[in-house]
């Protein structure tokens, strides 16, 4: 930068100090604005202070995948008076290399070296942390560091963009005095970072590439729809997608199309977001050996009309009914008459998709006296809305609950006296009928025999954890009785619905209490995957009240797992694992080094065991 402009960026620097934003005539905006941040921030123009943390992993996968390009631009540089360095996404510096070992001692002054941090908030203006806050290539040079102690350095930073999940990984800087900087150094930047971009795409296992690979066909053949590509870390849309479709639109897409593509390779369906708006699916499942590498979708709108659909549940104004059911719980057990009552906080409202579909399929069937089987994970309420959809259409009628794993012999002949004398509608729900035995399984059968042959106004369903139909279990025998199947949405495809589910939740275990949750309890609770749905929600709301029994509930008041974010379900020696490891973070304020040594094992496995758990406390 020629010496002139070096000296009227000087001048406008000093007026900004004084006069504020309109003295920083003629300063590039992407510099005047970091100036305006730098200074709300509180940074202290003579003398800042950047924090060291020796918690820095030098051996991920940015650092690995920056590692060739790192090597080949220090070979390309090595006779210019420069310093190359490489950040994390926290502006913490991670490697170093010196060109000119003179450039390098200097810049040890002000603490630009491996772990320091130099994010704007800290350091002012410089060519990390303003990276960072910009999301773009940026040089700062001399007197537009707005720090003192910086402006003999000009320093020109890039973004590193993970390639299939867009986001900032971290910054390549390049670091040289002021006077000794050229736009070239800009350029070079620029290229080196989008190689190591290139290197994370590369980097990615075989699935995921082909996840990548079906998403850029989808895309190009699809210019004008809305494309997207969905795994657990990763989310992809398209220009049309993004303009189409806002964030929670977009995040009922992703819900439904993985609900729906659990089981299914191919999926060609409609959906009704919660706007009203009615939209086109087409999606398929990518898989690459026995891997699972996420799903693309092309989504097409199909009615643009507004408004809010219609309660498929037809539960409006149920909120104070009460479920007469009957329930036989063993082989001599005696059908208690229809007065066996509890209170119910009902459930069927909803307006996810998934669970919009849901409701109205099973509603569908028991207007239809078809015998439905209701899959779905534990506790996502299978039985619960089955009750409560039949008793909204059907005030009158009574419920017959029986627990299949707890069915012997000589059922049918305690329904007998019922089954013969009732007038009103009844619904028979065998629960949970994959836990029977082969005994339980036979006596089930002589049941649904017994009510498929009546002529009283009796109908039955059945509910069965969807993770059972892959096995040699017994229950598979009396799949031949039912007529329709519904599949009930998991808590974590039913995000629009959480705020509506928690505070029926607190209605119900918290009668009368003034609770709420604080936003940052809540995005934790939408950030966990919930994998026993809402009965491990209630029992997390139920352990937060126990802490807080009134007033805002806080993010630490929840147990510690919903801090997780795990893929898979923990054992019962995980879970006491990753507990152990989340309560050393939070007795070591979150310092990796002293958690590690707390719990006896080397760094590098506690990042392992992190990534493993999800933990991002």
């Amino acid at each position: 930068m020629p010496e002139s402009q070096l000296l009227r960026m000087a001048a406008a620097r000093a007026d900004f100090l004084e006069y504020g934003r309109q003295g920083a005539a003629g300063v590039p905006d992407v510099v005047a604005a970091s100036w305006e941040r730098s200074r709300q921030a509180g940074v202290d123009i003579a003398h800042p202070v950047t924090d060291f943390t020796a918690d820095i992993d030098t051996s991920s996968r940015l650092v690995r995948c920056a590692q060739p390009v790192l090597d080949q631009l220090g070979d390309d540089t090595a006779d210019m008076p420069l310093v190359i360095a490489l950040t994390d996404s926290q502006a913490r510096v991670v490697q170093r290399r010196d060109s000119s070992t003179a450039v390098g001692r200097l810049l040890d002054r002000v603490a630009f070296a491996p772990g320091f941090n130099y994010a704007e908030g800290t350091m002012g203006t410089n060519g990390v942390g303003t990276v960072l806050e910009a999301g773009q290539a940026v040089s700062v040079v001399g007197p537009e560091h707005f720090t003192e102690q910086l402006q003999s350095f000009a320093c020109t930073g890039a973004p590193v963009i993970d390639p299939l999940t867009g986001r900032l990984e971290g910054v390549l800087d390049i670091s040289a005095l002021a006077g000794g900087w050229s736009p070239l150094m800009h350029t070079l930047v620029k290229s080196a970072a989008k190689d190591i971009g290139r290197n994370l795409l590369l980097d990615r296992n075989q699935a995921q590439q082909a996840l990548f690979d079906t998403y850029l066909r989808a895309d190009a053949r699809s210019a004008r729809q809305a494309v997207f590509a969905f795994a657990p870390s990763v989310v992809m849309a398209n220009a049309t997608a993004q303009a189409l479709f806002a964030p929670a639109e977009q995040l009922a897409v992703r819900e439904h199309a993985t609900f729906l593509m659990a089981r299914r390779d191919r999926v060609s369906e409609t959906m009704t977001l919660g706007s009203g708006r009615v939209v086109r699916i087409r999606g398929t499942r990518i898989v690459s050996g026995a891997d699972t590498a996420g799903i693309v979708v092309i989504a097409e709108v199909v009615t643009d009309e507004a408004g809010a659909p219609e309660n498929p549940g037809g539960a409006a104004g149920f909120a104070d009914h009460v479920l007469p059911q009957v329930a036989i719980a063993g082989a001599r057990t005696r059908v208690l008459a229809g007065d066996l009552r509890r209170p119910h906080v009902p459930i069927a409202a909803g307006s996810s998709p998934a669970w919009v579909r849901a409701c109205s399929e099973l509603r569908d069937a028991l207007a239809a006296k078809a015998p439905t089987i209701v899959l779905g994970e534990t506790g996502t309420g299978k039985f619960t809305l089955v009750a409560e959809l039949f008793h909204a259409d059907h005030p009158g009628g009574r419920s017959l609950s029986i627990d299949a794993a707890q069915l012997q012999s000589g059922v049918e002949s305690d329904l007998d006296p019922l089954l013969g004398s009732t007038r009103e509608q009844t619904l028979c729900i065998v629960r949970n009928i994959d836990q029977a035995s082969t005994e339980g399984v036979e006596r089930i059968d002589e049941l649904f025999t017994v009510l498929g042959a009546t002529t009283a106004p009796v109908t039955f369903a059945a509910t069965v954890s969807d993770s059972s139909l892959d096995s040699d279990l017994p229950f598979h025998a009396l799949l031949g009785h039912f007529e329709v199947a519904v599949t009930i949405p998991p808590l974590r495809c039913r995000t629009e619905d959480l705020t509506l589910i928690i505070h029926r939740v607190l209605e119900e275990i918290a009668p009368g209490r003034r609770v709420r949750l604080s936003p940052k309890a809540l995005r934790t609770i939408t950030r966990y995957t919930w994998p026993r749905n809402v009965c491990q929600l209630r029992e997390a709301l139920i352990h937060a009240l126990r802490v807080r029994p009134v007033g805002e509930i806080q993010d630490e008041d929840l147990p510690s797992y919903c801090q997780t974010r795990s893929q898979k379900n923990l054992t019962r020696i995980e879970i006491a694992e990753r507990d152990a490891i989340i309560a050393a973070l939070a007795e070591t304020e979150g310092n990796r080094v002293a958690a590690a040594a707390r719990l006896g094992m080397s760094r590098s496995s506690l990042y392992r065991k992190l990534r493993t758990y999800g933990i991002t406390a």
